[in-house]
């Protein structure tokens, strides 16, 4: 929850999930267009969310660990790279917010990846 009332004086919740398109359970909607699973996602946080009190504004954040991201997401985290661009000055503050989730989830994918595999410890050595 933010501490700082987003719009209309109400604070900003949001719920984060992050998908892997490529899990048996979502090979289908995947195939359906790009997008389709954080669109999923999302509506099931909405879901979750249904019964909040409207002295907030919820968020539904999805990312795929291949990188994509739902619309409300994505156009928040635009709004929000403008308007600290407007107070740093720096035009490329959207871009850097952008990259920053980019690399969590690319970190979150190596972890994951180095996970798979299983360790043999050699016991006679």
């Amino acid at each position: 929850m933010t501490q700082i009332p987003r719009r209309s004086g109400k604070l900003l919740i949001w719920d984060v999930t992050v998908v892997s398109t490529l899990a048996d359970s979502y090979v289908t909607i995947t195939a359906r267009g790009c997008g389709e699973v954080v669109e999923l996602a999302a509506a099931r946080k909405c879901q979750k969310y249904v019964n909040i009190s409207s002295a907030y504004t919820f968020l539904p954040t999805a990312m795929e660990t291949l990188g994509s991201m739902n619309d409300s997401a994505y156009h928040f985290f635009e709004d929000l790279g403008h308007k600290i661009s407007e107070v740093s000055g720096d035009s490329r503050e959207g871009s850097f917010i952008f990259q920053r989730l980019s690399v969590t989830i690319q970190r979150f994918n190596a972890a994951l990846f180095n996970e798979s595999f299983t360790r043999h410890d050699d016991q006679d050595s």
